[in-house]
């Protein structure tokens, strides 16, 4: 196998797409996952993050989320990154322990005393 400009451009454009040296080897066939990676560091191309150590997802779409998962939004919904918490929901509550006590605050002692009179002064 000899590396031609085509094969070169080829490497060039799969490798700055993202894929894997083994899934290159596979594309441009007759060549080995290691004789990409060394082609590829002669080239100088850059680095890129390892394909095997994928970064954790991070809660879940709307399209995602079941009954079961706590629907606590994350993010500014106008942003790509936004999402929901995703974590396990607490039996008949829509959110999970952390996001629950955030949600459902128990009165301050002062309001409460002040919300028990008012009560019957209607």
């Amino acid at each position: 196998m000899s590396w031609t400009d085509e094969r070169i451009q080829q490497l060039k454009d799969l490798w700055s797409q993202g894929l894997s040296a083994s899934e290159i080897a596979d594309i441009l066939g007759d060549i080995t996952r290691n004789a990409v990676i060394g082609k590829a560091h002669r080239l100088g191309l850059s680095g890129r993050p390892s394909p095997i150590k994928k970064k954790p997802t991070r809660g879940a779409t709307i399209l995602a989320l079941t009954e079961r998962m706590c629907k606590w939004p994350v993010g500014d919904p106008k942003h790509q990154d936004f999402h929901f918490c995703g974590k396990n929901a607490l039996p008949g509550m829509p959110y999970c322990a952390e996001h629950a006590a955030l949600a459902y605050q128990p009165a301050s002692g002062s309001k409460k005393r002040e919300e028990d009179r008012n009560v019957g002064a209607a």
